[in-house]
């Protein structure tokens, strides 16, 4: 898998307009928890398709941008992480022992049939 380091808030700008033409994925690490370590393991080794881009984001060394991801994409924050994002929305975010590339693989074909629950408007 080919990572991209996330390393600023304003790299955030450059996932959403990215999202708009292909999926991204941003795998939110914890390099201190074993849990994380597992998670990041089995996404490595994973079949990992090539019109997705992959974000990497040490939240322990970048905690102020792993708070702005959970505040521009409304998520609660959670380690390990992951996030779908298209069209500048997440679409779906799993944590944990959730995180597996065949759910992520899912949702993305769910999402491009638009057959994902629409956001509520405020």
């Amino acid at each position: 898998m080919n990572w991209i380091n996330l390393t600023s808030e304003q790299e955030l700008d450059k996932i959403k307009q990215e999202s708009n033409t292909q999926p991204v994925l941003i795998f939110k690490h914890s390099t201190r928890c074993s849990i994380s370590s597992m998670a990041k393991n089995r996404l490595d080794k994973a079949q990992a398709p090539e019109d997705i881009l992959y974000y990497y984001l040490d939240l322990i060394q970048y905690r102020s941008v792993s708070n702005k991801v959970a505040e521009v994409f409304s998520v609660h924050h959670e380690s390990p992480q992951v996030l779908l994002i298209k069209n500048g929305e997440c679409v779906y975010e799993e944590s944990h022992n959730g995180i597996r590339m065949d759910d992520i693989l899912e949702q993305l074909n769910l999402s491009n049939d638009k057959a994902f629950i629409t956001p509520l408007s405020n």
